[in-house]
């Protein structure tokens, strides 16, 4: 298919998103920007956070990953279940129990001052690394099958993406993610399963003809039984358990739509029921991944890993599944971007400048210092995209999970002291706890072969940066004093 006319497609497709942000931007202020005026629908949130969690590199590297580690990801996904599950009934009672706008508000309430500022400093960049790196591989892709043939360099793609962004985010906020990551989820999901329809028609198989296939070359391998591998299978449970607790509810992009629901009895929901769709959905990945490299010799593809989904599509389907795929592709990369942006500048604007309580600033002049924010993050983004695009990482995935597990280590080790201890801190030394723990965890990781012998760490890498800020925390706290009431669970 002409790159013109899929370019002219990926037009389309964002002056549909145009429209839906001005319908629902309309009259919006701050308080619909960071939390939707507390009036989301939870069945709406509950399906676009579907796609705000996958993002574009779930879409292309874990089928992509299929070709070296099976089916092995669902040990991942066993653990997400145990953390959505936490998150719903430890964490949710918390956040609206405290009527909260940023979550980490708790930390400032429970903890101190410092404690609040360094927890949100580690949300910005752990969201800014993440969401950049899902932000490239899709713009990558793009670059490849549209955009190069067309003389456009890589910059200036991602910097019309990112104004793509702005313009349907700068006003609405929340309030327009939550009807746009609808819009983008449900593409997204569309694409997904007509390339598992279609590729089960080229290789003339049914679904248990083809898993048996997938079994017979090893494709369809879960578990992994070696301890000192980084995949074994205790140690992928408990990450995807930690992982989810962290980066879903420790996490002020996903918490701040679920806390937009006006119920923790609907917030719940919202969570249960993405729990249950995303199962199936990253079970269809791996399905749809198994698909690919069944099919990959038979047409002559070569490629593997993040770079395997593209070539098999746009060489060698047909075109209305190239139109199917670069749409749903588009809808992978605009939510977990949009909501990134905008997630940033909530937290950024209330946890570390303060908007909520300065009394000095009109609600015009606060508006405009939160757009001003919103268009710094922009600028970040493009600046880290083209980071990522130099480095030029073969699978993403596997990078956004080792990111995950240096900066939302000492999210979990804050958010566990402030809950299981009833204990006061040097607020002061705070900082110092929770930078020293991820610089410990590099040497640990870095001096493994010598320090561990045969075992490798993985996942777990994000347990052990907990337990060091949890151990460093209560290094430096003191029993509560008596008539002070902390805030637990």
């Amino acid at each position: 298919m002409s790159p013109a006319l899929l370019f002219a497609i990926l037009i389309g497709y964002f002056a549909l998103l145009l429209a839906v942000a001005w319908a629902t931007s309309r009259n919006a202020n701050n308080d619909s920007f960071f939390i939707g005026n507390k009036s989301s629908n939870w069945m709406l949130v509950a399906f676009g956070m579907v796609g705000t969690t996958l993002s574009g590199v779930t879409f292309v590297s874990v089928p992509g990953a299929v070709g070296v580690d099976g089916f092995g990801y669902a040990q991942i996904v066993i653990g997400y279940v145990i953390g959505y599950i936490a998150v719903a009934y430890v964490l949710l009672p918390l956040y609206y129990r405290l009527q909260l706008t940023s979550i980490y508000h708790y930390l400032d309430v429970r903890l101190g001052r410092r404690a609040y500022q360094s927890g949100a400093g580690f949300f910005i960049v752990s969201r800014l690394l993440g969401a950049t790196a899902r932000l490239y591989l899709v713009v990558n892709i793009l670059q490849a099958i549209i955009l190069d043939s067309l003389g456009v360099p890589f910059w200036l793609s991602t910097l019309v993406v990112l104004g793509m962004i702005l313009l349907y985010t700068y006003k609405g906020g929340v309030k327009t993610i939550v009807w746009t990551d609808t819009l983008q989820t449900s593409a997204m999901l569309f694409g997904l399963f007509a390339c598992v329809w279609i590729l089960l028609g080229e290789l003339n198989m049914s679904v248990p003809e083809s898993l048996n296939q997938m079994q017979s070359q090893g494709l369809a391998r879960i578990f992994t039984h070696d301890l000192d591998s980084p995949n074994f299978w205790l140690k992928q449970i408990i990450a995807g358990a930690l992982i989810t607790i962290t980066m879903t509810g420790m996490d002020q992009e996903m918490m701040q739509k679920t806390i937009s629901v006006k119920t923790l009895k609907d917030s719940q929901k919202n969570m249960l029921t993405l729990t249950a769709v995303l199962v199936v959905v990253l079970l269809s990945f791996l399905f749809l991944g198994g698909l690919l490299y069944l099919y990959a010799p038979i047409a002559g593809v070569t490629a593997s890993g993040d770079k395997i989904f593209p070539a098999v599509v746009m060489g060698h389907l047909p075109a209305a599944l190239q139109v199917v795929f670069l749409i749903a592709l588009i809808s992978a990369l605009f939510p977990s971007a949009d909501g990134a942006i905008t997630a940033l500048t909530s937290s950024t604007c209330i946890d570390l400048l303060g908007i909520k309580r300065r009394t000095d600033l009109t609600e015009a002049a606060k508006e405009s210092l939160r757009r001003r924010v919103h268009l710094g993050f922009a600028a970040l983004f493009l600046f880290l995209v083209l980071g990522f695009k130099a480095a030029d990482n073969p699978s993403m995935i596997g990078l956004i999970l080792k990111l995950a597990a240096y900066t939302y280590g000492p999210l979990l080790g804050l958010f566990a002291f402030g809950m299981l201890t009833r204990r006061t801190l040097t607020d002061r030394l705070v900082p110092y706890i929770t930078i020293g723990a991820p610089i410990l965890c590099a040497l640990l990781e870095y001096n493994q072969e010598h320090l561990l012998g045969s075992y490798r760490l993985g996942l777990e890498l994000l347990m052990v940066n907990g337990i060091l800020v949890f151990a460093g925390l209560f290094a430096i706290s003191q029993k509560e004093k008596t008539g002070t009431a902390a805030v637990t669970v």
